[in-house]
């Protein structure tokens, strides 16, 4: 096992590693429903959220279709800002339930309004499907809130596949007058599905998130069929992929505020640290902080880590207020 990982991650790294070799064998590693339980599994290792004044699941309809949302209040006798959650899981798995503890964590760091909503999610809904239902969430949010009150300032904040969501958010909207972002979180974000960066090769094997299951998701994502993003694709292939990917887009200088937090033995590094690169480089106001130790989905770890899983909404918290 290559890189500086955290010596409490080892044993559950070990696990893992022999857990995905043994499905490989059995061709069950590819499965939407084991993928999907693998990441609801990891529950078992997250510390409760903290007791919030109001949590309330709502309904969002969208030609008909229902999408389940959940609100977290922290004070609902202050009209307090709004941040829009986007959770992650390779854009096939997550949920609600899931990333309870952390909507709750968030609500609590910001002092805002936190709404996560169940997108829809591949291969039964390939690309664009989730991503048009957070931008129907984006421009609708307030529908939802008409029983509270709420400032005005709108903050989104998204891990991996939910960074994906935020930034192709901001590049989508960036000329659209009555949308307006504040502030951005990402925590290590998946923002290039062309997979070209070097710590995709560096901590591809090893670390949780491996390489040759992202090539996967991305294919179920894009609705590739028997095309494999880690092989040779169609022209027109690569130019959706590429013009899905938010670190091969238009950085702006009208772009929000942006925090990027990153992990040292993540595939995903090296694409976040760019991102935040490229956006420092457009007049973006960026902050980044790296966890050198940590890997990627480490937001779903925190029993193992709860230092750096604190520090994490100590750095939300200290963006948010300045």
């Amino acid at each position: 096992m290559r890189g500086n990982v955290s010596k409490n991650l080892i044993p559950l790294l070990e696990q893992v590693n022999i857990a995905i070799e043994q499905a490989k064998a059995s061709s069950a590693a590819f499965e939407p429903a084991v993928i999907r339980q693998n990441l609801e599994n990891l529950s078992a290792y997250m510390i409760p959220g903290p007791e919030l004044a109001l949590i309330e699941d709502k309904i969002m309809t969208i030609n008909e279709r229902n999408i389940a949302a959940r609100i977290y209040h922290p004070n609902p006798e202050k009209a307090l800002p709004v941040l829009l959650h986007f959770h992650g899981g390779g854009h096939m798995c997550g949920s609600i339930n899931l990333y309870d503890p952390i909507s709750r964590e968030l609500a609590i760091a910001t002092n805002a309004i936190v709404i996560c909503i169940d997108y829809r999610l591949a291969p039964e809904h390939p690309y664009p499907c989730g991503l048009d239902d957070c931008q129907y969430l984006l421009e609708n949010y307030p529908a939802l809130l008409k029983d509270h009150r709420h400032s005005d300032q709108l903050y989104i904040a998204g891990d991996s596949a939910g960074g994906a969501i935020c930034t192709s958010l901001v590049m989508n909207n960036i000329d659209q007058p009555n949308i307006k972002i504040d502030k951005q979180i990402l925590i290590y974000p998946s923002v290039d599905y062309t997979m070209s960066c070097p710590s995709i090769t560096e901590n591809g094997h090893g670390f949780l998130l491996e390489a040759d299951k992202m090539y996967w998701y991305f294919a179920q994502y894009f609705n590739l069929k028997n095309q494999n993003i880690g092989e040779e694709i169609t022209k027109q292939t690569k130019t959706l992929i590429t013009k899905a990917s938010p670190l091969l887009g238009v950085f702006d200088r009208r772009m929000p505020k942006t925090l990027v937090i990153t992990a040292g033995c993540d595939p995903l590094r090296d694409e976040g640290i760019l991102y935040a690169d490229k956006a420092k480089k457009a007049g973006v106001s960026v902050e980044h902080y790296q966890f050198d130790e940590l890997i990627h989905a480490y937001m779903l770890l925190s029993k193992l880590i709860p230092e750096q899983y604190q520090q994490t909404y100590l750095l939300i918290k200290r963006f948010i207020n300045e």
